[in-house]
C-alpha cells in the first residue's frame, strides 16, 4: 500500500510520516531510502581519502626533515663498532639540531623526529638481538629505546629559542642516557654516546667523568659546530649590508668546543702515559683462554661437556707451551663466562677436568660456572652466574656472583605475561644477583670481575676498583650473538680501560678476547669464533682517577642539568603556564 502526504521537513510535522522521516515507500528503488548505508559508506570513505591525502602531503611537505633524521640515526649508528666512524657521532647531532631548530619544528615534531632518529640509530645497531630469538624481540626493543630520543625531541624544541641552547641541548641528551640507563628493569645502556669514541681523541674525557661526560663532550660538540653553521649562514645570507659586516654570533658555541678541546688536551698526557708502560707499577703475566664453542646459538648450553673440553683443551695446550718455552707463565689465567657449564661445585667430572687444567698451568683459573643457588629445586631452578678462582692443588677459593643479571635473558620478568608474546620466553634463565663486591683474589692479585653484561654499568667497574682491584677481567659469553656484538663489547672494556686506570682483560668463549692498555689500545686480540689464548704481560695498578672517585657526582650535575631544561621548557611554555595560572585561580575561588 502506497504512503502519501510525505514530507521530508523535520521542523514541520503534518502527519504521521513526518514524525518518522526514515520510513520509504516500499517499492523505492534501492539506494532511494533514507536508511540505505551507501551514502553514509561514500562519505567515510572520503573522508578517508581526505585525510590520507592531507597526510601524504604533510609527508611530502616534511621530507627534508625527515631524511635529515634518518640520515642522522644511520651516521650515529656506523660511529660503533664494527665500522667505527667516531667522528659521525658529532655529525650525527650536528644534523639533529638542523631538524629540531627549525621554526616549523613543532612540539609533537620534536617528539616524531627524535623518534624517527632513533629507530634509524637502533634498529641497525642490535640486529644481534634477533639473530636467535628472532625479529619482534629486536624490533620491540627498539621500539622501546627510541622513546627516549623522542622525549629529547620534545623538549628540545621548547628550548631552542634559549642562547645557549647547544648546551641546554647536550644536557637534555644526558638526562635522557642516565634515563635510559635506569629503566625499565635496570636499564638498557647499550647505544650511549661515548661507547661510539673508542678510537676518536676525545676518548681521554673518560678518565675525568667517565662515559656520561664523554656523551656530554661529544654532543656539546655536533650541537655547538652547528650552531656555528646556522649562525654563518644567516649572517651571509642577511641582505642588509651594514648588518652583514656585524660577525655572526658564535661566541657561546665555540666557547662550548674549546672547552672540551682544552679538557681533552689536559687529559691526554697522563692517559698516554699510563698506557705505555711508564712508571713503578708492578707487572705479571696474565693469559686469556678462549675455548670456542662447537657452534653458534641458543642449543649452546646443550653442549656442556664440549664446551668445558674445549677450555681444558686449550689451556692444556697454553701449558705445553710454557713448559716447552715459547709462551711465558702466567701468573693468573682468566676463563671466559660459562667456560663450564656444568656446576664445577656440584659435579665431580667438571671438578676432576678443572683441577687437571689448573694442575698443569700451575696458576689459579678464574672459571665461569653456572651454580646451584639457595632454593634450587627442580620447580625453581634458580642459579647464580659465578666466576670462581680455581687453585692449583686445592680447588675453588674465592668467587664472584654476577650482581647485574640480564632481564630478558638470564632471567625473565613477568614471565608469565611475556611468555604469551613470544615463543622464546621460556628459554630465559632463572637467575639471581650476587651481592659481593665485584672483586676476586687469584694468587694474590686483587681482580675485579665485571661478567658480560655488567661492563656496560658504569657502577659495575667502578665499585670494582674502589673495592681495590688492580687489574679489570670482563669475562663473557657471546656464543648467542654474532661478531658485531662482541665488538661493540670489546669498546665497553677499552672505555673502562681509560675511564679507571686499568689493564682489561677480556675472554670470551667464542671471541673477541683481548688485552687492553689502560689508554684504550688493544695490546693482543683473538679472532672470533676460534679456540685460542693470549699470554702476556700487564702492570697492576692502584691509583684512584677522577672518574673513579667523582663519576656518580659528575653524572648527577649533568642530570640536574637536563631536569633544569625540562623545567625552563615548562616555564617558558605559555599555555601551560596558564593552565596553571587558571587551575590556582580556580582553586582560591573555592
Amino acid at each position: 500500500m502506497a504512503k502519501s502526504g510525505r514530507r521530508r521537513e523535520w521542523g514541520r510535522a503534518t502527519d504521521d510520516t513526518d514524525i518518522f522521516p526514515a520510513v520509504a515507500d516500499d517499492d523505492a528503488e534501492p539506494g532511494d531510502r533514507e536508511d540505505d548505508p551507501k551514502p553514509a559508506e561514500s562519505d567515510k570513505l572520503a573522508e578517508v581519502r581526505s585525510r590520507l591525502k592531507r597526510f601524504g602531503q604533510q609527508v611530502v611537505d616534511r621530507l627534508p626533515q625527515l631524511s635529515v633524521a634518518i640520515v642522522a640515526g644511520l651516521a650515529l649508528c656506523v660511529s660503533f663498532p664494527p665500522f667505527g666512524w667516531w667522528y659521525l657521532a658529532i655529525a650525527a647531532f650536528g644534523l639533529l639540531a638542523w631538524v629540531l631548530t627549525r621554526e616549523s619544528t613543532t612540539l609533537a615534531g620534536g617528539f616524531g623526529y627524535g623518534f624517527l632518529f632513533g629507530l634509524a640509530f637502533y634498529l641497525p645497531l642490535l640486529p644481534w638481538i634477533g639473530g636467535f630469538v628472532g625479529a619482534f624481540p629486536w624490533f620491540v626493543l627498539s621500539v622501546l629505546e627510541a622513546l627516549f630520543p623522542a622525549l629529547f625531541g620534545l623538549v628540545a624544541v621548547a628550548v631552542r629559542r634559549r642562547s645557549a641552547w647547544p648546551f641546554w641541548f647536550a644536557a637534555l641528551w644526558a638526562l635522557q642516557e642516565w634515563l635510559k640507563s635506569t629503566v625499565p628493569f635496570g636499564g638498557f645502556p647499550w647505544g650511549v654516546v661515548g661507547f661510539s669514541q673508542t678510537d676518536g681523541p676525545l676518548l681521554a674525557i673518560a678518565q675525568l667523568g667517565g662515559a656520561p661526560l664523554l656523551s656530554f663532550a661529544v654532543v656539546l660538540t655536533g650541537f655547538s659546530l652547528a650552531a656555528i653553521i646556522f649562525e654563518v649562514v644567516k649572517w651571509w645570507r642577511h641582505t642588509d649590508d651594514s648588518q652583514k659586516a656585524t660577525p655572526p654570533a658564535v661566541v657561546l658555541p665555540g666557547v662550548c668546543i674549546s672547552a672540551v678541546l682544552l679538557t681533552t688536551a689536559v687529559a691526554w698526557p697522563h692517559v698516554r702515559q699510563s698506557g705505555l708502560g711508564a712508571g713503578d707499577d708492578p707487572a705479571i703475566t696474565v693469559a686469556v683462554v678462549q675455548g670456542n664453542v662447537p657452534r653458534l646459538g641458543l642449543e649452546f648450553n646443550a653442549q656442556r661437556r664440549a664446551v668445558l673440553d674445549n677450555h681444558v683443551r686449550e689451556t692444556l695446550q697454553l701449558a705445553d707451551d710454557v713448559h716447552a718455552g715459547r709462551a711465558p707463565q702466567p701468573m693468573v689465567v682468566i676463563w671466559p663466562e660459562n667456560s663450564s657449564d656444568i656446576d664445577p661445585l656440584a659435579n665431580p667430572d667438571a671438578r676432576d677436568e678443572i683441577s687437571a687444567a689448573a694442575a698443569a698451568i700451575n696458576a689459579p683459573i678464574l672459571v665461569g660456572g653456572v651454580v646451584a643457588a639457595p632454593g634450587y629445586g627442580p620447580d625453581n631452578p634458580v642459579s647464580t652466574n659465578s666466576v670462581i678462582v680455581w687453585n692449583p692443588g686445592t680447588g675453588p677459593a674465592d668467587r664472584h656472583d654476577k650482581r647485574i643479571v640480564q632481564p630478558f635473558g638470564e632471567y625473565l620478568p613477568w614471565r608469565g605475561f611475556f611468555r604469551h608474546l613470544s615463543s622464546y620466553a621460556d628459554r630465559a634463565g632463572y637467575f639471581v644477583p650476587g651481592n659481593g663486591n665485584g672483586v676476586v683474589n687469584a694468587a694474590g692479585v686483587p681482580i675485579g670481575v665485571t661478567t658480560c653484561w655488567e661492563v656496560i654499568f658504569d657502577r659495575a667497574a667502578r665499585e670494582s676498583v674502589q673495592n681495590g682491584a688492580q687489574l679489570l677481567a670482563v669475562p663473557s659469553n657471546n656464543a648467542t650473538f654474532d661478531e658485531a656484538m662482541s665488538e661493540q663489547q670489546l669498546a665497553f672494556g677499552r672505555l673502562r680501560a681509560v675511564e679507571h686506570d686499568r689493564y682489561v682483560v677480556v675472554a670470551g668463549t667464542t671471541g673477541i678476547s683481548a688485552i687492553i692498555a689502560p689508554d684504550g689500545r688493544e695490546l693482543a686480540h683473538t679472532a672470533f669464533f676460534e679456540p685460542a689464548y693470549l699470554d702476556m704481560q700487564v702492570r697492576l695498578k692502584t691509583q684512584l682517577t677522577p672518574a673513579t672517585r667523582w663519576g656518580p657526582v659528575v653524572q648527577g650535575l649533568l642530570v640536574a642539568l637536563g631536569v633544569a631544561a625540562v623545567i625552563t621548557a615548562i616555564l617558558h611554555n605559555g599555555s601551560f603556564v596558564r593552565r596553571l595560572g587558571r587551575r590556582s585561580k580556580d582553586e582560591g575561588a573555592t
